[in-house]
C-alpha cells in the first residue's frame, strides 16, 4: 500500500484559514442587491406552493422576477463599466 504522507505537503502547501479575502467580500457586497432580490423571489415562490394562485399572487411573482432582472442588469452594467474603463 502506498503512503500519501509524502504527497500531503504538496496538497496542503498553502494553509487555508477559512476566511474570505477582501476581494471576495467586495464581490459579495457588490452582488448583495441581486442576492436579496433572488431570496425575495424564492420566498414568493415557496409561499405559493400550497395554494391556488390569485391575480395578486401572480403580480407578486411578476414583481419579484422583474426585480431580479433589474438587479442582474444593474450588476452587469456596473461590471461592464468597470472592465471597459481600462487603458486603451
Amino acid at each position: 500500500m502506498k503512503s500519501i504522507a509524502a504527497l500531503q505537503a504538496v496538497v496542503t502547501a498553502t494553509p487555508f484559514d477559512g476566511e474570505p479575502t477582501n476581494g471576495e467580500l467586495d464581490a459579495i457586497e457588490a452582488e448583495m442587491p441581486l442576492i436579496l432580490a433572488e431570496i425575495d423571489l424564492l420566498d414568493v415562490e415557496i409561499w405559493m406552493l400550497d395554494r391556488p394562485a390569485t391575480a395578486l399572487d401572480e403580480r407578486r411573482v411578476r414583481r419579484a422576477r422583474n426585480r431580479v432582472l433589474d438587479e442582474r442588469r444593474t450588476l452587469t452594467n456596473r461590471v461592464g463599466r468597470a472592465q471597459s474603463g481600462g487603458a486603451a
